[in-house]
């Protein structure tokens, strides 16, 4: 891909994903979620880009296996449109944050998409580092269901079998997908440090350190959220029993 389908491929993501925001404002939506409508949108918009990326990101490999043997160089229009499809999304999502969220709520996100969209562009513009970026957008196979958990508070079914189980799911490919995925990046990144050139090293060493530290927070809140409280009550309620 030129510049110019670049330029065509994101700008005409940022396009679809407003569009897609906008469809989801026509739809019924929870009581629970009305007085946050934004929000809503916007989770599920997220949900949407994560739910197509996914998809498109298992096919990139599948369809073109030997961009996993070579993660610099070897790349197909295919992962490159995906790449810069994301980045029409990142684009979208961080304008829309921007003018409808106060910085001080989205601050986290906002510097999140800053970073994946300079580590994004490098790739699809140099043409280096593409499948790079495809691995690193393996991650939204976790969004999925941390988007669906987000969604399913919002309409107040945080709990039963669903959450629960949606719970299990999202923590398990969180691990798989998100910190392990990082964790082999960062390796990879070391260990073809003589590969790199200094410019790419240190953007992609800064922008996997940044993303390390904000996902092991993420972990942890959800870790406490999902399951640590819920063990908490369960034993103030044994202890209540006994009493």
């Amino acid at each position: 891909m030129d510049l110019s389908s670049v330029i065509v491929t994101t700008g005409g993501s940022a396009v679809f994903f407003r569009l897609v925001n906008a469809g989801v404002g026509t739809l019924p939506m929870p009581e629970s979620a009305v007085r946050n409508a934004w929000k809503w949108r916007n989770i599920s918009t997220s949900g949407v880009h994560s739910f197509i990326t996914a998809i498109w990101a298992v096919l990139s490999f599948f369809r073109h296996p030997q961009m996993a043997e070579d993660l610099i160089e070897t790349y197909s229009v295919f992962s490159h449109a995906l790449v810069s499809f994301s980045i029409g999304y990142f684009i979208y999502d961080f304008l829309d944050m921007v003018l409808n969220q106060k910085l001080n709520q989205s601050w986290e996100l906002l510097f999140h998409h800053i970073v994946v969209i300079s580590c994004f562009g490098f790739s699809v513009v140099t043409g280096h580092y593409v499948g790079f970026a495809v691995v690193a957008l393996l991650v939204e196979i976790n969004s999925i269901f941390l988007h669906l958990r987000q969604l399913l508070r919002m309409a107040n079914i945080a709990a039963g079998t669903l959450y629960r189980v949606n719970s299990i799911i999202n923590l398990g490919t969180y691990v798989v997908f998100r910190i392990n995925t990082l964790a082999w990046m960062t390796r990879w990144l070391v260990l073809n440090r003589d590969k790199v050139p200094l410019l790419a090293y240190t953007l992609g060493s800064v922008g996997m350190a940044i993303m390390t530290v904000m996902n092991i927070v993420l972990f942890y809140r959800l870790l406490r959220s999902d399951f640590l409280k819920n063990s908490t009550r369960e034993t103030k309620k044994e202890k209540e029993k006994e009493m």
